[in-house]
């Protein structure tokens, strides 16, 4: 038998692909397991890496992919297993950064693709993959219905924040980095997000992808800004799609978010929602095995 082990959500996206997923891991001889709860991948991961599987599948969209990764690392085995993904969510974001596009080329880089050992980022006391989202496009994915997503894929986040606009009151945020001098600030004022990302970078092709094994986020925070000039100057182009004078960049490999109320807010790392009143993010460098696409760039260009 194989040394695979598949773990699939079949909740993910439409949940159409359940048959070929059984088929295919059948004849492969990989072991598949499902999921039936929320969080039921991390204990089902954690059982299979301390089982000794080599190769731990996560076969959904963002979400699975994070429960995942955070189950190979309660097992302590980031060392010892390789991770992989088979695209079947929504929005599919971290596989296509690392060039897994289709189910077909999922299981052809499960078989024969390079591996790469790239970055994960850590909140607090929680791994993410992706990215972390603080504000307006964090309420968004919370308040984004199933349904919408299913029929509107990535979409559906876009819209929903098209329609929170008028309703949502810009953070007061202070974020440090170890980057800044003693008893100074990174960014300090009123924001509408602050996105970080490990996997996706924020910038004028707003999926992109960022550099995985270099160590850094990218950090863009979206300030406040009158709603009607946000609206011309950024989320017509399908949110965050282009520079403006309304974000501020920089990259680091740490740094704290705290609110200046003492509200906590929500935060989304790979659009699971947590909230905080203050979050410290740092960079794992190199500390997870990934099978990759041939589309996936180790060191891409920044934009």
């Amino acid at each position: 038998m194989s040394n695979t082990i598949i773990i699939q959500n079949p909740q993910s996206g439409t949940g159409a692909h359940s048959e070929a997923v059984r088929d295919r891991a059948e004849i492969l001889g990989y072991t598949l397991k499902l999921t039936e709860n929320a969080g039921d991948a991390i204990s089902l991961t954690r059982e299979a890496a301390e089982a000794g599987f080599s190769t731990i599948v996560a076969a959904g969209g963002d979400g699975t992919v994070n429960e995942v990764v955070r189950g190979i690392d309660q097992a302590d085995a980031l060392e010892d297993v390789t991770f992989g993904i088979l695209p079947l969510g929504t929005g599919n974001n971290f596989a296509e950064q690392i060039g897994i596009t289709d189910l077909d080329a999922a299981f052809s880089v499960l078989k024969g693709g390079d591996r790469r050992r790239i970055d994960l980022g850590r909140a607090n006391d929680r791994l993410f993959v992706n990215s972390c989202v603080a504000g307006l496009t964090a309420n968004s994915s919370s308040e984004t219905s199933a349904d919408m997503k299913n029929r509107m894929g990535t979409l559906a986040y876009v819209i929903t924040t098209l329609r929170s606009l008028s309703d949502f009151d810009s953070l007061p945020l202070t974020i440090d980095s170890h980057k800044t001098r003693p008893g100074t600030v990174a960014w300090s004022g009123k924001a509408l997000s602050v996105l970080v990302g490990n996997g996706r970078r924020f910038t004028t092709e707003g999926g992109c992808q960022a550099n995985m094994e270099d160590g850094l986020f990218d950090v863009a925070v979206i300030k406040d800004a009158d709603t009607l000039d946000l609206m011309g100057d950024r989320i017509v182009e399908r949110l965050f799609g282009r520079d403006s004078a309304h974000i501020d960049r920089f990259q680091t490999s740490s740094l704290t978010i705290t609110v200046d109320t003492p509200e906590t807010i929500r935060f989304s790392l790979d659009g699971e929602i947590i909230q905080y009143n203050q979050l410290s993010l740092d960079v794992c460098p190199r500390s997870l095995a990934v099978a990759v696409g041939d589309t996936y760039n180790p060191t891409p260009d920044r934009v």
